[in-house]
């Protein structure tokens, strides 16, 4: 039985008392435009979409997003850096850590309220210390409209991608909006994902029917698959990656284009073969100009400190899925700039 709790506000409300600046709106749309010329070929630059694998405290968050926007300065003409600030994180079992959405209050107890505020205040933080507007993933689609004026990039997962309420409010989303594949791996699965999300919609999203003009800037990404036994089944490499590039070509989806996801089970979760996988991508963008014209950026999971840790005990270090470090991260996007 569900039992009520806590009344939370409309999305204006939250909005209203921590808007953008006009200041911050004109970085917001320059960084959106910024990504969409990517993901629509316009620009020749790489997206990167990094960061920690879960932003589970601000002040380590903050630290590296600070770090990026510095390095952003070496590397703008190249890279279109966008920090990931996931602030909503499942674990595969829907129980433990579910990110800062369930930010405790004094007594310990989850609200969801006061951990909006807390989203909303990071995400305003972090484009002030770094000029950087970031990504978040899209895990619980109805949350989206209490952060969406904030955010440059939604990043749909692999749990969700099928779910058609993801879908549909992917396909109202005005910022570019990337789908995981399927855990399963499925490529099909994946391409109808990113039709639906492209496509007009009507739907149910909280308390109104709406209507959706389809999102043109959802893509895909490679985060590679699981097999029925659990095993990692990579799919980063030039022949999955010119498989989807066929799909794309038969069908009718706008801007096509791939970001490819170097950890989850691309990588096995070992976060150091992150880089590995970035550097074989990047030289089959050498190889092949197809290639090269359809994967448009990566997605990498890194932190101040490489790792993980089962509890939060050191400043900077992944609480959910191990990261790279930040020496390793700085090296990484450097080299890949030099190489764009």
């Amino acid at each position: 039985m569900l039992q009520k709790q806590n009344y939370i506000p409309e999305p204006e409300e939250f909005i209203a008392e921590s808007p953008l600046t006009p200041a911050l709106k004109k970085i917001k749309a320059a960084r959106d435009e910024e990504i969409r010329a990517v993901i629509s070929g316009k620009s020749e630059k790489m997206l990167v979409v990094i960061g920690p694998c879960s932003a589970h405290e601000s002040a380590p968050t903050l630290d590296y997003i600070g770090r990026l926007g510095r390095l952003n300065e070496q590397v703008k003409e190249k890279l279109v850096i966008v920090p990931r600030v996931y602030t909503n994180k499942p674990r595969t079992k829907g129980v433990g850590y579910k990110g800062m959405f369930l930010q405790p209050d004094p007594t310990g107890e989850a609200d969801i309220v006061r951990g909006i505020r807390s989203i909303r205040a990071l995400h305003l933080a972090a484009i002030n210390a770094s000029g950087l507007t970031a990504a978040d993933e899209m895990l619980y689609p109805e949350n989206t409209a209490y952060v969406e004026d904030l955010l440059s990039y939604h990043a749909v997962g692999a749990r969700s991608v099928e779910d058609q309420l993801h879908r549909q409010v992917a396909s109202g989303v005005d910022a570019p909006v990337g789908l995981k594949n399927p855990m399963s791996g499925n490529i099909p699965a994946l391409v109808n994902s990113i039709f639906a999300a492209q496509s007009p919609q009507v739907f149910k999203y909280r308390n109104f029917q709406v209507r959706s003009d389809g999102n043109p800037y959802a893509h895909a990404i490679l985060r590679g698959g699981v097999d029925g036994a659990g095993n990692d089944v990579p799919n980063f490499h030039y022949e999955t990656v010119m498989r989807l590039e066929e799909f794309y070509r038969g069908s009718k989806l706008e801007n096509p284009a791939i970001v490819i996801d170097c950890n989850h089970s691309n990588s096995g979760k070992n976060f150091r073969q992150q880089i590995r996988i970035a550097q074989e991508v990047m030289q089959n963008r050498r190889f092949d100009g197809k290639f090269k014209n359809i994967v448009k950026g990566f997605m990498i999971e890194s932190f101040l400190e490489e790792g993980n840790q089962a509890q939060d005990e050191v400043f900077g270090r992944s609480i959910t899925d191990p990261c790279l470090g930040w020496a390793d991260t700085e090296r990484l996007l450097l080299e890949l700039a030099a190489q764009v």
